[in-house]
């Protein structure tokens, strides 16, 4: 069996999240009460047509704050019975949850006549901290749209093929800002720029001008074989730790070329001693 749970602040795609679960064969269910959870995760153990059910339940701030406060033994319960079970946690910065909740003109289910929806916004963090601390993955969908949002649950959360840590290699381009779930960061703003060469500036560092161009300069191939190295001896005893996610991101200036280059070579090269290796081009 796999057990996803979604939490997060309203606002920030758990209904996204779940909607993406449902489309990729999890039975879904929105707000469920803390306490319930072992017993759901018995019944579809016992209960189930599905030789592997895979299951997906949202908690969050609607939740009783006594329940949501219980959450740590709820969990060690569930995983006591040997189920998979991963924790997401959607989350976005303070004004941009006001801005959508603005937009849609919904309401905030912690909004009262005494408390304001920044306020409940805010409140909402401590409320969910139980959840937070042991959350295995954590996105934040600040700068995410839907689309985006949709491509990244699936690229985490269902391309993981077997239990133990799924790695993600990630380049981005450090003018859009850097990935706030990042476990470890590169910057290779330094090496030499094909952006700067005109017969290279359209092309990406996944196309073979750019890659031989790169491999021709002794920088890259120094900063390549430290970064391998590094990430060789440590990305082992980092899924020894027993850590479900770890994402490890390459950054130069805008993300088209050397953070390419750099982070596709790595996850090629990466995934030829540990299992669960994904690649992602942010700002391509």
């Amino acid at each position: 069996m796999r057990l996803i749970i979604v939490s997060g602040r309203s606002g920030s795609g758990k209904s996204t999240a779940l909607d993406v679960l449902e489309d990729n064969g999890f039975y879904c269910i929105d707000n469920l009460p803390a306490g319930l959870l072992p017993e759901l995760a018995e019944r579809s153990l016992l209960h189930t047509e599905l030789l592997q059910p895979l299951v997906a339940v949202s908690i969050d701030a609607r939740n009783l704050p006594s329940q949501l406060k219980r959450f740590p033994e709820i969990l060690a319960e569930v995983r006591a019975r040997h189920i998979q079970c991963d924790v997401l946690y959607l989350d976005a910065d303070d004004d941009t949850l006001l801005k959508r909740f603005s937009e849609t003109r919904r309401r905030h289910p912690l909004t009262t006549d005494e408390r304001s929806l920044a306020e409940a916004i805010h409140d909402e963090s401590a409320l969910l901290s139980p959840i937070i601390d042991l959350a295995d993955l954590k996105i934040n969908t600040t700068h995410l749209n839907l689309y985006q949002l949709r491509d990244t649950l699936k690229l985490r959360l269902l391309n993981k093929p077997e239990p133990g840590t799924a790695f993600l290699v990630e380049s981005f381009g450090f003018k859009r800002g850097m990935p706030v779930d990042a476990d470890l960061v590169f910057d290779v703003r330094c090496l030499p720029n094909p952006y700067w060469k005109p017969e290279l500036r359209e092309h990406s560092g996944l196309d073979s001008v750019v890659a031989e161009y790169l491999q021709e300069q002794p920088d890259v191939q120094e900063m390549y074989d430290d970064i391998y190295a590094y990430l060789h001896k440590w990305l082992p005893r980092i899924a020894a730790s027993n850590r479900s996610y770890v994402t490890v991101a390459i950054g130069c200036t805008g993300g088209h070329h050397r953070s390419v280059y750099l982070a596709d070579r790595l996850g090629k090269e990466l995934k030829k001693t540990l299992k669960n290796i994904q690649v992602r081009h942010r700002d391509l």
